[in-house]
């Protein structure tokens, strides 16, 4: 993910141009989707991402509270330019994702500086979780899950 597009998006959800799940084609432009082997463009992680879904997400129970993780889509997010999220039917939440660290060797490597891939709930309040991902080519997916599906034991 460049840092150009990352302020452009960033700035555009500040200023409120761009509401979850829309409007984004009109603030960001696709990237060029050259293969480098590196796994920062959609071109390169959508494959991997579609192939995983069902671990694009998942819920615990622990220490009186529902845990929702998101790190395999950290995992892959060099080619994503936005993460959705809603919980229970409610409305998609974007949660930001780190930047990418393209002055490395693995630029999508999760590192103690990003923060962690997970928000906390009240105990046993999360029912369904739907996860929309836009790729830096514009396009989307998105998926829902009940539970029982993402629960980690």
């Amino acid at each position: 993910m460049s840092i150009l597009r990352w302020g452009v998006l960033s700035a555009s959800i500040l200023c409120g141009t761009a509401a979850a799940g829309q409007g984004l084609q009109g603030v960001l432009e696709a990237e060029p989707q050259v293969p480098l082997g590196h796994f920062t463009t959609a071109l390169e992680v959508k494959p991997i991402l579609s192939a995983t879904r069902s671990s694009w997400v998942a819920v615990r129970d622990w220490e009186s509270q529902d845990y929702v993780y998101v790190t395999h889509i950290w995992a892959w997010r060099c080619g994503l330019v936005q993460l959705e999220v809603s919980v229970n039917s409610g409305p998609f939440e974007i949660w930001p994702l780190p930047e990418c660290h393209m002055d490395t060797s693995t630029p999508n490597a999760i590192l103690e500086e990003d923060g962690l891939p997970y928000r906390t709930f009240a105990p046993n309040a999360v029912i369904e979780i739907a996860v929309r991902v836009t790729y830096d080519d514009l396009t989307t997916e998105t998926a829902r899950f009940p539970r029982s599906a993402i629960q980690l034991p």
